[in-house]
């Protein structure tokens, strides 16, 4: 299927591995040019590369910390006039107690997780209304509409964002500018395969056992993790042309975990 969106240029921040990759590769598969930030510089390289060589896509990457001033410089200095942009990062750390959260934690998730994407989408959002054609797309994360202490740091920062974009989505969408949520649960990403390795080594266990035992634990209706290319599809459906009528949503992608009607 011919989404429409060959020849634009796409930001893709947090885009070395997991979700951010897996929607760069299927832009790049439409025939966008993309532009991968990601603050660590060797995965970034080896990231490009593989998509460029499986898509033939232009590919550039982006050195950057796009939860900082001068970072979110260095991407728009690469990238003045994107057509579509694509945020995500690192999940927060779980956290425990939430008397345990700091203040210092507080603040150095809300830099990444809430301020960045939105000073992003202010630099960006007025080119896009003056060329007729924006597409934007916050990879959040289904605590955002499923509270859990655990993933305090994750979702409730993500959850105002959430609101600020549909807030923002309904004011711009007549200019065919059009910004939408996907909420993840639980994926096979970098972070995850981290985390469960780790477990594993605590446990005696291997990773794919650890990865059955949170969803049975977590009761995970798909039986399973979810595969970042398969969300990668989704995304690229917002930011398709397909997508103007499709405006200030976000679509939980969970495998069923979230039990709700709407």
């Amino acid at each position: 299927m011919d989404l429409g969106i060959a020849g634009r240029k796409a930001i893709i921040n947090g885009g070395s591995a997991g979700m951010g990759k897996g929607s760069a590769r299927a832009l790049a598969k439409e025939g966008v040019d993309i532009w991968l930030v990601a603050r660590g510089e060797e995965r970034l390289h080896a990231a490009a590369a593989e998509i460029a060589r499986e898509t033939n896509a232009r590919v550039t990457p982006v050195v950057a910390d796009h939860s900082t001033v001068a970072g979110r410089g260095r991407i728009l200095d690469a990238c003045p006039e994107p057509d579509i942009l694509v945020m995500t990062c690192a999940p927060p750390a779980q956290t425990g107690d939430y008397r345990s959260v700091s203040v210092d934690d507080w603040n150095d998730t809300f830099a990444t997780t809430l301020l960045s994407p939105i000073e992003m989408m202010r630099a960006t959002i007025d080119g896009m209304v003056e060329r007729k054609f924006g597409r934007i797309v916050n990879i959040a994360t289904g605590a955002a509409k499923y509270p859990a202490e655990i993933r305090l740091l994750s979702g409730a920062p993500r959850a105002a964002l959430v609101n600020y974009t549909v807030a923002v989505s309904k004011r711009v969408a007549r200019h065919n500018v059009i910004i939408n949520n996907l909420l993840p649960g639980m994926f096979h990403t970098a972070t995850i395969h981290d985390r469960m390795t780790e477990r594993a080594k605590e446990n005696g266990t291997s990773y794919d056992e650890e990865v059955q035992k949170f969803v049975r634990d977590w009761r995970i209706p798909a039986g399973k993790f979810g595969d970042p290319d398969d969300l990668g599809a989704f995304c690229a459906m917002f930011c398709s042309k397909y997508a103007s009528f499709t405006v200030g949503q976000s679509l939980v992608i969970d495998g069923g975990l979230i039990n709700s009607t709407f």
